[in-house]
């Protein structure tokens, strides 16, 4: 039997606010209706994530003044019983094996015209939608909630610093376990195991990209074993209690580099991240701040190595809006939250990133992260 995982969810005051925030951006998108599948968007409405199977689960929200819905399983109901349905104004629709859960979905609706999916609702529960619900447009609800999502409150911003402070304890210590003659897996469980100690509730990701590994900016782990001189990028991160992740990445060396343009081409990228953060500020276009950081990288002579955006939003997802990116001309306002990483990947030599989680201020920025920036020489 699946259950749902039981963790810390805002006070129903800010649920009730998300959820008639979500009512009112569906109208205003001409949308009948919102759908929303288990996953990040289901956790922000109504402060619980659930898991998606075979069997139907969606948050049937109506634009403007109806009364939201969750429709699901009877025998998941027990897995959403912290939910505080109840003083939100949720109806609980459960289901059993037999009934025809899409044409509950299609009842409480009646006739839409336009309706909007969550971006992750598998194709099994969409098209099964679609069939019953006719002649209504299928949309996706992400365009709405990002609208809402990137914008984070007081509450959601001090669970972005505390598992900021996490994630920069654990790169306190790598030094522990970066060492020559440890494999890059080696070191990737020990990294693991202290981030669950430092107070996240799993690592979503682990990479330690040693030597030439360095140079692809989503290597993982290897076997391969960790040398003297190895410049190492260490990108790590996971979601504490609350949901909000951590997302932070470090370059070490395993005693002095061994090639000898390490200090140079490092100086450079440090001004990149440093130069993109700088221009971080309300009403500043996110391509603005790519820029900051290309321009910095290209003009050293190193843009073709510069081969990724500058940053990515950071929420309930590791990954959603805004992506800091070129042509992206969104403007930046108080509250929205993403990383700053420039990076220069040498295929076959080695690669270095630095990356931040940042806040847009009412006046600037504030970087979650303070671990020091400067190539971290271990002693080997």
């Amino acid at each position: 039997m699946r259950r749902s995982v039981h963790t810390p969810a805002p006070d129903v005051a800010s649920l009730r606010a998300r959820l008639d925030r979500a009512r009112g951006a569906a109208a205003k998108a001409d949308t009948d209706a919102l759908l929303i599948a288990p996953g990040s968007d289901l956790r922000y409405l109504i402060g619980q994530a659930g898991g998606s199977f075979e069997r139907l689960t969606t948050l049937v929200v109506p634009a403007g003044d109806g009364t939201p819905a969750l429709v699901l399983p009877k025998l998941e109901a027990p897995g959403y019983a912290d939910v505080p349905t109840d003083e939100l104004g949720v109806e609980l629709v459960t289901w059993v094996d037999g009934d025809d859960p899409y044409r509950v979905v299609a009842d409480r609706l009646g006739g839409p015209g336009r309706v909007a999916v969550s971006d992750t609702m598998v194709a099994l529960h969409v098209l099964a939608l679609r069939d019953v619900l006719g002649a209504a447009e299928q949309t996706l609800a992400g365009p709405i909630l990002r609208e809402l999502r990137m914008r984070k409150d007081a509450a959601e911003i001090a669970a972005l610093r505390k598992a900021a402070r996490a994630i920069d304890r654990v790169h306190a210590r790598v030094g522990e376990w970066l060492r020559p003659g440890r494999t890059e897996a080696e070191v990737g469980a020990d990294i693991t195991a202290a981030i669950e100690a430092e107070g996240h509730t799993h690592a979503d990701f682990v990479i330690v990209g040693s030597g030439p590994n360095g140079a692809s900016p989503h290597h993982d782990v290897s076997d391969r074993v960790i040398e003297r001189g190895d410049v190492v990028v260490v990108d790590i991160g996971g979601p504490i209690p609350e949901g909000y992740n951590s997302d932070c990445t470090r370059t070490y060396a395993v005693g002095a580099p061994r090639d000898a343009d390490v200090a140079e081409t490092y100086a450079v990228l440090e001004r990149a991240q440093r130069a993109a953060v700088a221009a971080v500020g309300p009403g500043v276009r996110a391509a603005e701040v790519d820029a900051a950081a290309r321009d910095a990288i290209a003009g050293a002579g190193f843009g073709e190595y510069f081969i990724h955006r500058t940053g990515h939003g950071i929420g309930l997802d590791v990954h959603e809006e805004p992506y800091i990116m070129g042509g992206n001309d969104l403007r930046l306002e108080p509250g929205m939250a993403f990383s700053v990483e420039p990076g220069i990947y040498q295929p076959g030599r080695w690669g270095a990133r630095i990356e931040d989680i940042v806040v847009v201020t009412e006046d600037g920025v504030e970087s979650l992260n303070t671990r020091p920036h400067g190539l971290v020489v271990l002693d080997a």
